[in-house]
């Protein structure tokens, strides 16, 4: 019986398993194996979608990400949590097909309860991503 979730923590369970993938150098479906068996979490199918869809298109979604940053400004300078909400939010953006106005909410969101301060920093990036 598969999990299913509001969208948000559907959207957070994916913000989790693209934030471990950033330490992990495992594919993503063998993170999610043994989160479900050794956490015992069932992870709803939106959070695999996002995290599967992320690190598929993860180099364009970076590239595009950098793109946007201020001048001195890397990916690699970002916060790994800022980095993997950014990485989604971009990604439903552009791939998910969710409007831009809710990706941006929903990643401000995350934001807010993931880092510290780093909901403005956020959602000027993600501005100017649909800006462009």
């Amino acid at each position: 019986m598969e999990n299913k979730l509001s969208r948000f923590k559907a959207r957070e369970q994916g913000f989790i398993l693209v934030f471990e993938k950033i330490f992990n150098e495992e594919e993503i479906d063998l993170i999610i194996e043994t989160a479900e068996e050794s956490r015992e979490i069932e992870f709803d199918s939106y959070a695999k979608e996002l995290a599967e869809g992320v690190y598929k298109n993860v180099d364009a979604i970076d590239e595009l990400i950098s793109a946007h940053l201020k001048k001195g400004w890397t990916v690699k300078r970002i916060s790994k949590p800022s980095l993997a909400i950014l990485r989604i939010a971009v990604y439903e953006i552009k791939y998910g097909g969710i409007p831009e106005g809710v990706a941006i909410n929903e990643a401000v969101e995350l934001a807010k309860k993931y880092t510290i301060d780093e909901n403005k920093f956020i959602n000027g990036v993600l501005g100017a991503v649909v800006r462009s």
